[in-house]
C-alpha cells in the first residue's frame, strides 16, 4: 500500500508521521518552494512544530511521481490551493481508482464553494471522501489520542478510508454519509474559533466562551442546513467535536488569530507573524456573502469579518453583539440514531 500526502504543511507531514506504520510506502508531494532543504535532506522539520519523518518517507516537487502507484492521496494544501492543485492531478496522470481524500477545512472565494465541489468539478470521475473533525497537529504529534470522520458519496469509499487511515488508540475513524455537513462543520468553526481568541484576550469570561459557542454554532447550523446538512452532523465530530476543541486551545490557528485581534492588532500583521495559513480568516467572508444570499442572520460571525476587514475596535464590537434586538433562541430537532 503506498499513500501520498499533497502537501508539506504541519498538517500533512504530521499524517505522514502518525500513518507511518499503516503503509509500506509514503510520498509527500510540495511546490519546489515550500519544500526546504532540511525537509528534503533530512527528513524533518522544526518550523512551526518539529516533525520528525522515517527514513521510507519520500519528500518530492515531482507530482506525477509521486502519485504513481498510489491507492490513497490526500489533500492537505490551503483551500485555495485545491483547484490548481486537482488540475495538476490531471496533468499528472490521475487514475479513477485512486481515492482522494480533502483534509482543507474552508470555502473557495469567489465562487463560495466546498472543497469537494471544487475536486468535482476539475476531477468528476475521481473517487472521493472528505476527513474532518478535532485534529490539532501539535496534540497527534504528542501521541493524544482523537476521532475524526470520514465522509463520502458511496459507502464503500468511506469504509476503505476508514480502514487504513484508522490508527489503534491514536486515530479513531468514524464513516458518515453526510459531505455536505461533515465539510460545512469543519470550515465554518473556524470563524466563530476567532471569536473565541477574540473573547479570552478581552478577559471576557468562561460565560462569554460558553455563550459565543453557543450562538456560532447556531449560525452554523443555520447556513449548514439552509445548504443541506443534517443537523445531527453537525453535533457530531465535524461540528461540536472541531468547535470545542478549536475555540479552546492556543495550538488553534484560528483561535491565535482571534487572540490578537482581540489585543487591538490588525490582521496583516497577525498574518505575517502567524506565517502560516488561517483558514477561518477566508471563510468568515465566504460565510457572510453565503448568509447574504441565503437570508440568514449571522451576527457572530459578521462581527469577526468586521473585525478581520475593517478598523472597528473591540469594543464596539462587543457592544454590537450584546445591544442586538431580543429574539427568541431556536430549537433544532435532531434526525439520529
Amino acid at each position: 500500500m503506498k499513500l501520498t500526502i499533497l502537501g508539506p504543511g504541519c498538517w500533512g507531514l504530521t499524517l505522514a508521521k502518525l500513518l507511518n506504520n499503516n503503509f509500506e510506502e509514503i510520498t509527500v508531494w510540495g511546490r519546489t518552494e515550500d519544500i526546504s532543504d532540511e525537509l528534503r535532506t533530512q527528513k524533518r522539520t522544526t518550523k512551526p512544530l518539529t516533525v520528525e519523518l522515517d527514513k521510507k518517507t519520500e519528500i518530492t516537487d515531482n507530482l506525477k511521481e509521486a502519485i504513481e502507484g498510489s491507492q490513497i492521496i490526500l489533500l492537505v494544501v490551503a483551500t485555495s490551493g485545491i483547484r490548481p492543485v486537482c488540475r495538476q492531478l490531471k496533468e499528472a496522470g490521475l487514475k479513477d481508482n485512486q481515492i482522494l481524500v480533502n483534509l482543507s477545512k474552508g470555502l473557495e472565494l469567489p465562487s463560495l464553494k466546498r472543497m469537494s465541489e471544487v475536486i468535482k468539478e476539475e476531477l468528476p470521475a475521481s473517487k472521493l471522501a472528505v476527513l474532518s473533525g478535532p485534529t490539532l497537529a501539535k496534540e497527534i504529534l504528542n501521541g493524544c489520542p482523537t476521532a475524526a470522520s470520514v465522509a463520502s458519496d458511496d459507502t464503500a469509499t468511506a469504509e476503505y478510508i476508514q480502514k487504513y487511515l484508522n490508527v489503534p488508540s491514536k486515530f479513531r475513524l468514524y464513516t458518515n454519509s453526510d459531505v455536505v455537513g461533515v465539510e460545512l462543520g469543519g470550515s465554518l468553526k473556524n470563524v466563530i474559533a476567532i471569536a473565541s481568541g477574540f473573547a479570552d484576550a478581552m478577559k471576557l469570561g468562561d460565560n462569554c466562551r460558553g455563550t459565543l459557542l453557543t450562538r456560532g454554532m447556531a449560525e452554523i447550523i443555520r447556513v449548514s442546513t439552509a445548504l443541506g446538512a443534517n443537523p445531527s452532523t453537525l453535533y457530531g465530530l465535524s461540528g461540536m467535536g472541531d468547535l470545542i476543541a478549536t475555540c479552546s486551545s492556543p495550538f488553534s490557528r484560528n483561535y491565535t488569530v482571534g487572540s490578537l485581534l482581540g489585543q487591538g492588532k490588525k490582521i496583516n500583521d497577525i498574518l505575517q507573524e502567524l506565517g502560516s495559513v488561517a483558514e477561518g480568516v477566508k471563510t468568515s467572508k465566504a460565510l457572510c456573502e453565503l448568509a447574504h444570499k441565503l437570508n440568514i442572520e449571522v451576527p457572530v460571525s459578521s462581527a469577526i469579518y468586521e473585525a478581520l476587514y475593517t478598523d472597528i475596535t473591540p469594543v464596539e464590537i462587543l457592544n454590537k453583539l450584546m445591544n442586538r434586538k431580543l429574539k427568541q433562541e431556536e430549537n433544532y430537532h435532531l434526525n439520529s440514531k
